[in-house]
This record gives structure tokens, sequence and C-alpha cells, in this order.
């Protein structure tokens, strides 16, 4: 049986005559009549009886109804869930996060959760040369990663380009509120990053420029972690802006590098030419036009 069939056959029910219920399906009497009888011999089973002018359903048809009702009411929900993902209206937004994450993702997420109420959420954080394997892996469909990175594969929406800032703990007073990386290369840093990805990446070159070699003891990708070395003096440290305006509260000094202002790309990855859903879409398409 197929689900044209169930439909016949409830409409039988329903209507107890084979012309009323050829008439609210509009076919002809003939074919509705061979669709039942069909039916009765595929499953073995009077599935109903004549009883004057009407049909009385049996005990095996009132069997075949209740999963005849159940089977095209999934359809139907089917039909109506399957167009909605296809519209971004439901699904599954997945999508990675850079250990220092955007300030304004939180209300970036807000506004699309208001636009698109059933959409759920896979939302995982981690280095972005991590993230990047995971978008080539399918794992998650959009990321947000710092630059620079290889992205050969991949499709890279520039979000915005941020400062860097040299911050030590209150023990720690500079002169003025800028430093050079001249001024500061001599000082205990703890990068908020391990090396071979795009943070360590961009400070130790900005350094390398001026044929610097800064006194690097420590690397350290947990933030919580590096707020309180630097703050309890442990030793100092070079982070971006988003990290200070995320982790508010500590007991800092924060200094502007003057010298070759240290900065560095944020940007959105998808994996190219590949299908991207239509909730991907919507939010690629969200981020555009909030410029975050």
């Amino acid at each position: 049986m197929d689900i044209r069939q169930l439909r016949y056959f409830i409409a039988i029910v329903e209507e107890r005559k084979i012309s009323a219920a050829a008439e609210r399906l509009h076919i002809s009497q003939p074919p509705l009549s061979q669709q039942l009888k069909t039916m009765e011999e595929e499953l073995g089973s009077k599935l109903v009886e004549r009883s004057g002018k009407h049909f009385e359903v049996t005990e095996a048809g009132k069997a075949l109804y209740k999963y005849a009702l159940r089977v095209t009411q999934l359809m139907e929900e089917a039909k109506i869930e399957v167009k909605e993902v296809g519209k971004g209206v439901n699904g599954r937004l997945t999508i990675g996060i850079n250990t220092f994450s955007v300030v304004k993702l939180p209300e970036i997420l807000h506004k699309f959760q208001k636009q698109y109420p059933k959409v759920t959420y896979k939302i995982q954080q981690n280095e972005s040369a991590h993230l990047c394997k995971l978008v080539r892996e399918r794992i998650v469909e959009l990321a947000i990663i710092r630059l620079p990175l290889e992205l050969d594969n991949l499709s890279v929406l520039h979000l915005h380009s941020e400062p860097f800032y040299f911050i030590t703990s209150k023990k720690r007073k500079q002169t003025g509120d800028e430093v050079s990386l001249a001024d500061i290369q001599n000082d205990p840093l703890i990068l908020p990053s391990t090396e071979g990805l795009g943070v360590h990446y961009v400070i130790m070159e900005a350094f390398s420029k001026f044929q610097l070699h800064p006194n690097v003891v420590g690397e350290c990708s947990d933030i919580s972690l590096l707020m309180d070395l630097v703050s309890s003096d442990f030793g100092s440290s070079i982070v971006p802006e988003t990290l200070l305006k995320r982790h508010k509260g500590y007991p800092l000094h924060v200094y502007k590098i003057s010298s070759d202002p240290l900065s560095a790309s944020v940007g959105l990855i998808w994996l190219k030419n590949h299908y991207l859903s239509k909730t991907a879409q919507n939010f690629v398409d969200l981020i555009k036009k909030e410029k975050i």
C-alpha cells in the first residue's frame, strides 16, 4: 500500500459510501472501488462490508483506519517540517566560535532566535585552526575564526579587524597610556594562544618585523586563567580587544601598542562549493546586515 491508497481508505470509512468518497476525492467511482479491492487482496482481509446503502467497517478495517490516520498525519507533518527547514524557519544552526569569541555574538543570536524561534543550536568553542577542520569535516556548517589561516576550499566573510592591547597587573605600572613593542619585549609575556595558531602568529610576527625577541614565559589559551595569572602578576600579556570587553573587572593596567598597531581580522567561514542549509544562509545574511 502507498499513502494515496490510505487516503482513499480514510475517505471511504468516513463517508461510508463509494460515491460520496469518490466525490470527496474528486475521482470516479470505479477506480476507487478497484483500489479498495486491491487493498483487501494485499492484506488478505475484508476491510468494509455493505449494510444497506452504506459501508460498515470491519475489525480489520478499524485497525487499518487507525494506522492510516497516523501515517497520513505524519506525512503532513513531515511535509510541513521539510518546507520549514528548506526556508530556514525550522532546522539546526551548527556554528563554531573562536576561543575569544565575538562581543556581539549573544546579541546576534538573540535576534536570530526572534526571527526563527523553531531553530535549535549546536555551538562549539575552539581554536580557529581546529574550527576550520570542523567545517571541512562538516561537523559544523559555520565558524567564526581569527585570521590569518590557510583557508583553501573555505569561503570567508570578513567581519572586522580589532586591535591588540598590552595588559599587566596593577603592580607593573608603565609610563603613559601607550607602549611600543620595544618597551615591552623584556616583560615576561604569557601569550593567549599556542604556537602554530593565528593569534600566536600575529603577535610573534609583530615583534619579528622590528627584529625584537619577546620574553615569552608561557602560553595559555584558557582565558579566565590567563586573566587571573596576569592580574596576580605572574606575567603580562598581549590580547585582542574582544577579550577585554568580554572579561571585565580584573585589576589590570591596559595599554595601547603604539609602535605598529597590532591587529587581527575576524571572519565567518563555511565550506566552499558545498550546499549550505537555509538556516545557515539566513544566519550569514543576518551577520552581513548587522556588520559585526
